[in-house]
């Protein structure tokens, strides 16, 4: 493809150098650059891209997209595209997809954000949309799935680039649809810019990622850009959760709301609620009429999550049975409140709650399930991320919980003694009863070894990931076959348990 022709819609400076240079790939990793690659030369948190220049240079780039000016050494056999001031993210995503030939063009996007229960409200619809008979892609925090297969999440949505080609592979499958979490930072950095959406879902908003935003309102405003349209024109149905307080910010953005609730008055709303540890059941009451509810999925918060999803189904016009099917054949989401099962005489939970509201959703949800068990929750907090977060984890779990084991959680470049240190802070506001242990593979063992009959643990923080980050390196790490592991070596057993 020509340059000028992968230029169409990007906000552009001067462009000096070759035109018509015809472009075989198109990078933002320098180490990624081919003979006859476009280099977009990105400004990053902590790097700056104009100096991988000469790298892409080296490997055969023969154009550089990037906001600063053209060095005067440069050769003239080399294009370069100066990029309007704050717009090189807009222009990556304007040209990654004219490289892939505008595939969200042919798609229906469904992008939910807020601070909690993005991923298990995008599996939900995603599972619904395929009772429905759809072939679909699913992208967030879990991993990303398209009809190529599944690959590992390297941020819950993925840059530009990567997405365009994903929603290539779902349109070349002959797909329709394509589910993704729409992060903060995905959209304060653009990645979803120039992607309409059929459907765009509001979750909630709580206290998380204030290290990058710095203000609730900057963290606010980041998930509202979802709703403004990503400049391609607001989306056609909005599905927003009306008990949340910031929902009132929402109305009027799209052509079309639906509001879902439990404490207040909404579109959808759930009736006849039964909960227990095997799943939930109740009647959603929806402008399209009542839909029966049967899930595997536990706890009021994940009604929350199946409301939202059944507005994306309205919202989508797929029938109420086929909602219905879509729910019920959900099993899992992987380190969602996810049961681990080894015959033990005692609840083992693995959920990916890494802040104080998640905590306190998790145990809530236990306690309301077993108001008399009791609970022992294991969690750590994140390096090198907002530590106003960290004794308000404190506060949620040790308020909550009979026990709470406190550990590392992915310390990264920090000292896992000085995390440990904030959140212990929040423990003692509370008077709460704790341990200190920061080997996370000991601190599981010090928690299913003080379990007895009946009680139930609570693993936080990490949820689907298998790998924990060190200073020293990433290493192999899964809550789920950590506590197995344990299990197993205590002399349980699921087929002695039988």
């Amino acid at each position: 493809m020509k340059l000028k022709d992968i230029l169409a819609g990007v906000e552009t400076g001067r462009v000096s150098g070759p035109a018509d240079a015809e472009i075989q790939s198109v990078v933002y990793d320098s180490r990624k650059a081919v003979p006859g690659a476009l280099f977009f030369a990105l400004h990053g948190e902590k790097l700056d891209g104009t100096k991988f220049v000469d790298d892409a240079l080296r490997r055969g780039a023969i154009a550089i997209a990037s906001a600063a000016a053209r060095p005067v050494s440069l050769a003239k056999s080399v294009a370069w595209i100066e990029l309007t001031s704050g717009s090189e993210r807009r222009g990556l995503a304007r040209v990654a997809a004219n490289w892939y030939g505008n595939p969200a063009e042919a798609l229906k996007l469904v992008g939910v954000t807020g601070t909690n229960g993005k991923t298990t409200t995008t599996f939900l619809v995603d599972s619904i949309l395929r009772a429905a008979g759809y072939t679909t892609g699913l992208i967030g925090t879990t991993g990303y799935r398209t009809p190529k297969g599944h690959r590992e999440a390297g941020n819950t949505t993925p840059e530009s680039l990567d997405l365009q080609q994903m929603l290539a592979e779902v349109r070349d499958a002959g797909g329709t649809h394509v589910v993704l979490e729409a992060s903060s930072h995905a959209l304060a950095m653009e990645r979803l810019w120039g992607c309409h959406f059929a459907v765009a879902v509001f979750t909630n908003l709580t206290r998380d990622h204030l290290d990058y935003h710095k203000t609730f309102e900057d963290y606010f405003a980041a998930k509202r850009l979802l709703f403004e349209g990503t400049g391609a024109g607001a989306p056609d149905v909005a599905v927003i959760n009306a008990d949340d307080t910031y929902s009132a910010q929402l109305s009027g953005l799209a052509s079309r709301m639906l509001t879902y609730g439990l404490n207040t008055a909404a579109d959808l709303v759930p009736g006849k609620l039964k909960l227990s540890f095997r799943g939930l059941e109740f009647t959603a009451e929806t402008p399209a009429g009542n839909i029966e509810v049967r899930s595997a999925l536990v706890g009021r918060i994940n009604v929350y999550n199946i409301l939202a999803a059944i507005g994306a189904g309205i919202g989508l016009n797929i029938s109420a049975a086929k909602i219905s099917e879509g729910i019920a054949q959900l099993d899992l989401v992987p380190g969602r409140f996810q049961s681990i099962d080894e015959g033990q005489p005692f609840l083992v939970i693995v959920d990916y709650a890494h802040t104080d509201d998640a905590l306190r959703n998790l145990i809530a949800t236990a306690r309301e399930l077993n108001s008399t068990a009791r609970i022992i929750t294991v969690f750590g907090a994140g390096g090198e991320r907002d530590r106003t977060k960290r004794p308000l984890m404190g506060e949620a779990a040790g308020s909550l919980s009979n026990l709470v084991v406190l550990t590392s959680d992915n310390p990264r470049g920090e000292d896992p003694l000085r995390i440990i240190n904030d959140v212990v802070v929040g423990l003692q506001r509370v008077n709460a009863n704790y341990r200190i242990e920061p080997d996370r593979e000991q601190a599981l063992a010090a928690a299913l070894e003080e379990a007895r009959p009946g009680d139930i643990v609570l693993l936080a923080g990490k949820g689907h990931e298998t790998y924990q980050v060190l200073a020293s390196g990433t290493v192999d790490f899964d809550d789920r076959e950590k506590a197995r592991e344990i299990l197993r070596r205590k002399g349980y057993s699921k087929v002695a348990a039988r």
